[in-house]
């Protein structure tokens, strides 16, 4: 199938279809997978969650952090 072929196919799926199309195409450029990367995230958020809860890593509120959003963005 040529790329033409492909595109006039892909303009006639609805958005969530064509979403999740380019979701395989960029995931098949890339050395990880998606479920890997996910599973790597996850392992991350536990180890932070860990650290918080032992008292090694402070937080943040949410108003601080929007404020200096609302800073940086002026």
């Amino acid at each position: 199938m040529l790329a033409s072929e492909l595109e006039g196919i892909a303009r006639t799926l609805s958005a969530k279809e064509r979403a999740r199309l380019v979701e395989v195409f960029l995931e098949s450029l890339q050395d990880t997978s998606a479920a890997e990367v996910a599973a790597a995230w996850n392992r991350e958020i536990e180890a932070r969650l860990k650290a918080y809860e032992h008292g090694e890593l402070e937080s943040v509120s949410a108003e601080a952090v929007f404020a200096e959003v609302r800073l940086l963005g002026q």
